[in-house]
């Protein structure tokens, strides 16, 4: 059963790489995202290269595509292995880029995927000024499923030096990320 499972995750990835059809790929991509929920297959997606195709996805234009494999992403850097390849696929920077999404769903899984991949290495740049300042405005978002995760990387991941440094230097600025349309 196991050989199985690795050729029909196989059979996907060639599906998405060989298609013309935009509609084909989010398909495939959103299959995929699901099939990276499950542990068990985790070395099989790390065996197809499936994290860098997702994270070369997060560069695409279709704003779908890049949900799922934001999603994607989300799923495999619960585990140990893909987190680190993740970190060490200079991963940190796409996903920040996430955030200026208009998907909700793209920006809710930047978030969460930020916290997962946090590390006493990857902190920094995770708690970067711009994504402390943007945090800030998503902790004041009128959704209350943003609004409570930023707020909890705020508590969580932040110093309260980080937030107040972010929170002086918010006033002063009219230009941001975007909120994410609801």
């Amino acid at each position: 059963m196991e050989l199985g499972r690795l050729e029909y995750l196989q059979a996907l990835v060639t599906e998405f790489q060989v298609t013309d059809s935009p509609d084909a790929k989010e398909q495939v991509l959103a299959n995929l995202a699901n099939f990276a929920y499950d542990p068990q297959n985790y070395e099989h997606l790390r065996r197809l290269q499936v994290l860098d195709l997702f994270l070369d996805t997060l560069s695409e234009d279709s704003e779908a595509l890049v949900e799922f494999a934001m999603g994607g992403l989300c799923n495999l850097c619960l585990d140990k292995a893909n987190k680190d390849y993740i970190l060490e696929a200079n991963g940190v920077e796409p996903v920040i880029n996430c955030l200026s999404s208009s998907n909700e769903e793209t920006v809710m899984s930047a978030v969460t995927t930020l916290m997962y991949l946090s590390t006493p290495q990857s902190r920094a740049q995770i708690t970067a000024l711009p994504v402390v300042e943007c945090m800030l405005r998503f902790s004041l978002s009128a959704n209350r499923r943003l609004s409570n995760l930023a707020t909890l990387f705020l508590e969580d991941y932040c110093t309260p030096l980080q937030v107040e440094e972010a929170r002086t230097l918010s006033k002063h600025t009219a230009v941001g990320i975007p909120l994410p349309k609801d």
